[in-house]
């Protein structure tokens, strides 16, 4: 709640900083009690929230009367804690103090109880969002890991298949040599070789024979 505090105030002296140059000039560029004053009472005379009111009656210990703007008056030193604190002064700790501050700059939402309650739910629908969002960012960071693992398998699966190939390969070609090497001898390849050519020499010579 302090936290929360710290923020409402930050927010009305923004606030203020932005307005003082604004419609009520000459009441907040270079405030005094005197002046906060009669602004107030300005402000209230134009039909003022119930919430306004009860800020009124809080600090100022009497309901707001148009009748009773002299006994209002007496009011001034009620609005030195606004006046340092506009000024960066001081640090408010007087809450209806804060809230008067609030409603003399018109921000919103005011009292503080409603500028708490809106960050309660605004806290509320950050984190239903972000639990919400968490399943989802989950199974998005398991399909990527799946979809990583299934590659990286593939790429292995791949790269051990090639060389079970190449070495099947290897493999053929050296126990065909072998087996050729075991049938065939070199003396055997040149005792066939002769045979053949006195064979077909001795077909020619026939041939000849025969046409003679």
């Amino acid at each position: 709640m302090n936290n929360t505090l710290e923020e409402y105030k930050k927010a009305i002296k923004i606030k203020y900083e932005l307005e003082k140059d604004g419609e009520y000039f000459d009441y907040l560029y270079s405030p005094s009690r005197g002046k906060l004053r009669d602004l107030c009472w300005l402000i209230f005379e134009n039909n003022p929230t119930q919430d306004d009111l009860n800020v009124f009656r809080n600090l100022f210990c009497l309901d707001f009367d148009h009748t009773k703007k002299n006994k209002f008056k007496e009011q001034k030193d009620k609005f030195r804690p606004i006046e340092t604190f506009f000024k960066g002064e001081t640090d408010p700790l007087n809450i209806d103090a804060i809230n008067l501050a609030a409603v003399i700059v018109d921000f919103q939402p005011r009292p503080f109880k409603k500028f708490n309650e809106k960050c309660r739910i605004e806290e509320a629908k950050e984190i239903e969002s972000a639990d919400k969002a968490k399943p989802v960012v989950e199974r998005e960071k398991k399909i990527i890991a799946t979809e990583g693992f299934v590659e990286n398998k593939n790429k292995n699966e791949e790269s051990k298949e090639h060389p079970k190939q190449g070495n099947s390969f290897l493999n053929f070609a050296g126990i065909f040599s072998k087996k050729i090497a075991q049938k065939i001898y070199p003396r055997k390849i040149i005792t066939i070789g002769i045979g053949t050519v006195a064979l077909v020499s001795s077909a020619l010579l026939y041939l000849v024979q025969k046409k003679d």
